[in-house]
């Protein structure tokens, strides 16, 4: 039997905006690969998703655009922070501007 999200203290992921996200990084980095490929805990860096830093950087602005939140180049976050699509998102929900 499996404990709901809100019991264990963690948010259920937010499905949807997964979903705009891989959108969002498919599109603005004309990716040859399906949003809907994108699994949303696998690594967006190297060996998952392949991106590299420069990739991360405009995923940062489109995201600072779209969500009123801005992802420091220096924060020590930003590894967790895009280290997968879920991460990603949980971070953007926890975070926007309302």
């Amino acid at each position: 039997m499996t404990t709901p999200a809100s019991a264990t203290g963690t948010s259920a992921p937010d499905l949807a905006l997964e979903a705009e996200l891989a959108e969002m990084i498919v599109s603005g980095l004309n990716l040859d690969v399906a949003a809907t490929d994108i699994q949303p805990e696998a690594p967006l860096y190297g060996d998952g998703l392949g991106l590299d830093s420069i990739d991360i950087l405009e995923i940062a602005l489109v995201i600072s655009k779209k969500y009123g939140l801005q992802i420091k180049a220096d924060s020590a976050d930003n590894f967790e922070i895009f280290s997968s699509l879920r991460n990603l998102a949980a971070y953007i929900a926890k975070n926007r501007a309302t």
